[in-house]
């Protein structure tokens, strides 16, 4: 079956950095965009960023400039390369693949941002 495996997430200071991954197994990766998504207590899930089968990225406006979406396709990975780290940054980060009929999601990474 399909698996999403997120890794990466932890505590980081204001101002740090993060890499996640995700590694898919189970499907065809190549085939299919990706895109991670966070959650906050008490908000709603936001996409973040998203990344095409072709490899064209996109950004919601409050991580433009910071936030680098990539995807391995050789590996079956998607990174999140975050960079400038802020305390809204903190939430709980999903790994996503949009399939035809189905999205297939990971089990979530913790990401906290405090000094």
């Amino acid at each position: 079956q399909v698996q999403l495996v997120e890794s990466g997430g932890g505590l980081v200071q204001p101002g740090g950095s993060l890499r996640l991954s995700c590694a898919a197994s189970g499907i065809t990766f190549s085939i299919y965009a990706m895109a991670w998504y966070r959650q906050a207590p008490g908000k709603m899930r936001e996409r973040v960023a998203f990344i095409s089968s072709r490899g064209s990225t996109n950004y919601v406006d409050s991580v433009k400039g910071r936030f680098t979406i990539s995807r391995d396709n050789a590996k079956d990975t998607v990174d999140l390369q975050m960079n400038s780290l802020k305390p809204e940054d903190t939430a709980v980060y999903y790994c996503n693949m949009m399939v035809p009929g189905r999205n297939y999601w990971g089990q979530g990474t913790q990401v906290t941002v405090s000094s």
